[in-house]
C-alpha cells in the first residue's frame, strides 16, 4: 500500500479522487451561495426568522441553505473535505516537483504523452493551484471565520446575508474575486477529464467528450458562484431594501 501512494500511478491516482470530491463540494457550495439570487427574484433577500431555530419557515432559501451546511452531517463532511483539499495540494505539489526534476521545466504532473499538446491550464496547473489557494486564505477570512467558525468556538455566526453585500459591494472586491472564479474555471477544466484520463478513460471516443462534459461542469460552478457575487453587489449598492443590512453590519464591524 505504501508503495502504491508513492508510485507515480498512486499520486495521480489520489490527486484525481480527491480533485472529485472537491468539484462534488463546489457544486453543492455553488448550489447554496446561489439561493440568495433566487431570494433576490422573489424580493426575500435577507429574510431572517426573529428565532434561533434552524429551518425557519420564515427563513429565506440563502439562510435555510446555510442552515444545512451547520447540520451534523456537513459537520463531519467538512474536515473530511478540508483533509482531501489538503491531500489534493500536497500531491500536486509533489508531482509537480517531480516533473521540475525529471523534465527541467515547471510543468503540470503528465498523465499520458499527449500532454505538451494541451492548453495553457494543462500544462500549468501548478501555478493555477497556488494562485487559488493564495485567495482561498482571503476567501475564507470572509466567511468561513466569520459563520462555520464561529458555530465551532461557541458563539453566534453572522448574518450571511450581512456578509454577502460587506463583502461583495466593494467594485474591487468583486473584481478580485471574479478573476479567481475565472483561475477555478481553467484549473477545473483540465482537472475534471484528466482526473478520468488517469482511471484509464483516456480513449479516442471518451476522451474528446470528457472535455466537453469538463468545460460545462466547470462553467456551471464558476457561474453559480459569480451570479452569487454580482448579485450581492447590486443589493449592496443599488437595492433599496438591502441598504439596512449594509449599513448594520458596517456599524458592527
Amino acid at each position: 500500500m505504501a508503495n502504491f501512494l508513492t508510485s507515480s500511478i498512486g499520486k495521480k491516482f489520489i490527486q484525481s479522487v480527491s480533485g472529485a470530491f472537491l468539484i462534488i463540494f463546489l457544486l453543492l457550495h455553488g448550489t447554496i451561495n446561489f439561493f440568495s439570487v433566487i431570494d433576490s427574484l422573489y424580493g426575500v433577500f435577507g429574510k431572517v426568522a426573529d428565532d434561533t431555530v434552524r429551518f425557519s419557515t420564515g427563513d429565506g432559501w440563502f439562510q435555510l441553505g446555510c442552515d444545512f451546511m451547520s447540520t451534523p452531517v456537513i459537520d463531519i463532511m467538512v474536515p473530511i473535505l478540508a483533509l482531501g483539499f489538503l491531500i489534493h495540494i500536497a500531491y500536486g505539489i509533489w508531482l509537480s516537483v517531480e516533473n521540475y526534476t525529471k523534465r527541467g521545466g515547471l510543468k503540470r504532473y503528465e498523465v499520458a504523452s499527449k500532454a505538451k499538446n494541451d492548453s495553457w491550464s494543462a500544462k500549468n496547473m501548478a501555478v493555477l493551484g497556488v494562485v487559488i489557494l493564495g485567495f482561498l486564505c482571503f476567501h475564507l477570512t470572509h466567511f468561513w471565520a466569520k459563520m462555520q467558525l464561529q458555530e465551532f468556538l461557541g458563539a453566534e455566526a453572522e448574518n450571511p446575508y450581512y456578509l454577502l453585500i460587506a463583502t461583495f459591494r466593494n467594485w474591487w472586491v468583486l473584481a478580485l474575486y471574479i478573476v479567481w472564479f475565472f483561475f477555478i474555471w481553467l484549473h477545473l477544466n483540465h482537472g475534471f477529464w484528466s482526473m478520468f484520463q488517469t482511471i484509464g478513460w483516456n480513449n479516442k471516443k471518451w476522451l474528446p467528450r470528457l472535455k466537453v462534459i469538463g468545460i460545462i461542469v466547470s462553467s456551471l460552478i464558476v457561474l453559480l458562484f459569480v451570479a452569487t457575487a454580482v448579485n450581492a453587489f447590486l443589493e449592496g449598492n443599488f437595492v433599496t431594501a438591502s441598504a439596512q443590512y449594509t449599513d448594520a453590519l458596517i456599524a458592527r464591524l
